[in-house]
C-alpha cells in the first residue's frame, strides 16, 4: 500500500476528473488524501479518500462569476484573461497550496503527489529535491500549457503554423507575451518562491509542469499539438470521466427516440452565468430546424434559461453516459472536460470561444478536425445554426471524432495513470518495488 496525495484548485472542472482517480487508488488499497476546496469535501469523501481543506487564502467558490469577484477581469479576453486568472486565481493562492501540501506530506510521507495543472503550489514544491518532497505528477485537466518552439504562446488560441515561418511567428509572439501579458503573474510567482526558497522562480510559471517528474495529460495525442521539443516526461493517458450515477432521467427523455438529430448544448458548470456564450444563440438559431435541442444548465435553475422553443428540452444536469450515445452534435463554449467526454463517444463538436482555457480548447477542436470553431465569445444565432448544419452535413467531422474516440478507447485511462505513478515513485525511490 502507498500513500498518495491529490491536490487541485477548488474548481469543479479540475476536481471532477481526479475523483475517479482517487477512487481507483482507494479501491486498490492505497491511502489517498485529497487537497481541495471545502465545498468538495462530500464528493471527495465519497471516493473513500480523506479530504483536506485548502486554507482560506487559497479558497474560493468557483460557482461565483469570476467577473463579479474581479470586475477588472470583465473586459479581458484571450491571453490577457488567462494571465489575469493565472495571477489572481492560481499564483496568489499558491503559497497556501504549497504549505498545505507540504504539511500533509510531513504528517504522513507520500509516495507521490498528483496535482492539476493550475495548482501552482506544486511549482513551489519543486524548489525542494525529491527526498524532501515526493515525486510530482501533473495531471493535465486543461490543454497542455508548456511552451514550445512549435506552438504559439498559451492563451492566444492560435493553431500551429508549420515550418520556419511558424517558428518565427511563435518566437516573436512569445517574446511579446513575456513583455506585455505575463509579467505580473511571473513577478507574483517569483516573489512567493523567494519567500519560500530565497530565490525567484527559475522558470516561467505557465511552464512549470515541464519541471515535474511527469505530466499525465488527460487526453490522447491526436487532440494535442505535436511538439518536437516536448519533454520525455509527457504522457497521454486518455480522459478521466465518470458522471454521477444518481442523475435522474428527465420526464421528456422518451423524446430522444432517434427520429431527429439531437444537438446537445452546454456551458458546463462554471462559465454558465451568461447564456449568450452559446446556449441562447443555439436555442434561437436552431428553433426552426428539424432537430431536438437538449440543453444542460450545469446546475443552474431552469427558470434562468431564455424561453425554450418547441424543439428544445432542458435539465439542470443530464447523465452523459446515457445522453451522449444519442447525441449527433455537441455544442459548447469550450470546457475541456466536456469536450473530452463528447470525444469519447465520437461526437463532433461546435464551439464558441471564451475565457480561461477555452480559446485553446476551441483551437484544438478546429485543428484536429473534430468540429467547427466560432471565433467569438458571443456568437450570433445564425453563426451557431450554420455551424451545426455544417457539422451535421459533413461526415468528415464525425469521422475525425470517431478516430479520436478509438484512440481514447486504447489509451488506458486511470489504469495507465496509476501505472505511470507507480513507475515514477519506484524510479524516485519513494514507492514499493513493482
Amino acid at each position: 500500500m502507498s500513500s498518495i496525495i491529490i491536490a487541485t484548485v477548488p474548481i469543479h472542472g479540475h476536481v471532477g476528473p481526479l475523483l475517479p482517480v482517487a477512487r481507483y487508488f482507494v479501491e486498490r488499497g492505497d491511502e489517498v488524501r485529497f487537497i481541495t476546496g471545502s465545498r468538495f469535501a462530500a464528493v471527495v469523501e465519497a471516493t473513500g479518500a480523506r479530504h483536506i481543506a485548502l486554507p482560506p487564502d487559497a479558497e474560493f467558490d468557483d460557482r461565483q462569476d469570476p467577473d463579479e469577484m474581479f470586475p477588472e477581469r470583465a473586459g479581458l479576453s484571450g491571453s490577457k484573461a488567462i494571465a489575469f486568472d493565472i495571477e489572481h486565481l492560481f499564483v496568489q493562492p499558491g503559497r497556501g497550496q504549497f504549505e498545505t501540501l507540504m504539511a500533509a506530506h510531513g504528517e504522513t510521507p507520500a509516495a507521490a503527489i498528483l496535482t492539476d495543472t493550475a495548482f501552482v503550489g506544486g511549482a513551489f514544491a519543486l524548489g525542494y529535491p525529491v527526498g524532501k518532497r515526493p515525486p510530482l505528477i501533473v495531471c493535465g485537466v486543461v490543454p497542455l500549457p508548456i511552451a514550445s518552439r512549435d506552438t504559439a504562446p498559451y492563451g492566444m488560441g492560435l493553431t500551429p503554423l508549420r515550418g520556419p515561418v511558424g517558428r518565427l511567428r511563435n518566437r516573436l509572439l512569445a517574446a511579446a507575451a513575456a513583455r506585455s501579458v505575463f509579467p505580473a503573474a511571473q513577478r507574483a510567482a517569483s516573489a512567493i518562491n523567494s519567500e519560500i526558497h530565497g530565490r525567484p522562480l527559475p522558470f516561467p510559471v505557465l511552464d512549470w509542469p515541464r519541471h515535474a517528474e511527469a505530466i499525465a495529460q488527460f487526453t490522447v495525442a491526436e487532440f494535442e499539438y505535436p511538439r518536437s521539443d516536448a519533454p520525455g516526461t509527457l504522457h497521454f493517458v486518455g480522459p478521466m470521466t465518470g458522471a454521477p450515477a444518481d442523475i435522474a432521467l428527465p420526464e421528456w427523455w422518451s423524446d430522444l427516440d432517434g427520429s431527429k438529430p439531437v444537438v446537445h448544448v452546454t456551458q458546463g458548470t462554471i462559465a454558465n452565468h451568461d447564456y449568450a456564450q452559446i446556449i441562447g444563440p443555439a436555442l434561437e438559431g436552431l428553433a426552426h430546424d428539424d432537430v431536438l435541442v437538449v440543453v444542460s444548465t450545469g446546475g443552474r435553475p431552469l427558470d434562468t434559461l431564455p424561453p425554450l422553443p418547441a424543439n428544445a428540452r432542458a435539465a439542470s444536469y443530464l447523465p452523459y453516459d446515457d445522453l451522449l450515445p444519442k447525441t449527433d452534435v455537441y455544442v459548447t463554449n469550450g470546457g475541456y472536460g466536456g469536450v473530452q467526454y463528447a470525444l469519447r463517444y465520437g461526437i463532433p463538436i461546435v464551439t464558441s470561444g471564451g475565457k480561461e482555457d477555452k480559446p485553446e480548447v476551441a483551437a484544438r477542436i478546429e485543428w484536429s478536425g473534430v468540429g467547427r470553431r466560432i471565433k467569438t465569445e458571443t456568437p450570433t444565432p445564425a453563426q451557431v445554426r450554420d455551424a451545426v448544419r455544417a457539422v451535421l452535413r459533413d461526415d468528415a467531422y464525425r469521422e475525425s471524432a470517431r478516430r479520436i474516440a478509438a484512440s481514447m478507447a486504447e489509451s488506458g485511462g486511470v489504469e495507465a495513470l496509476a501505472e505511470l505513478v507507480d513507475r515514477v515513485a519506484v524510479a524516485q525511490g519513494t514507492g514499493p518495488s513493482l
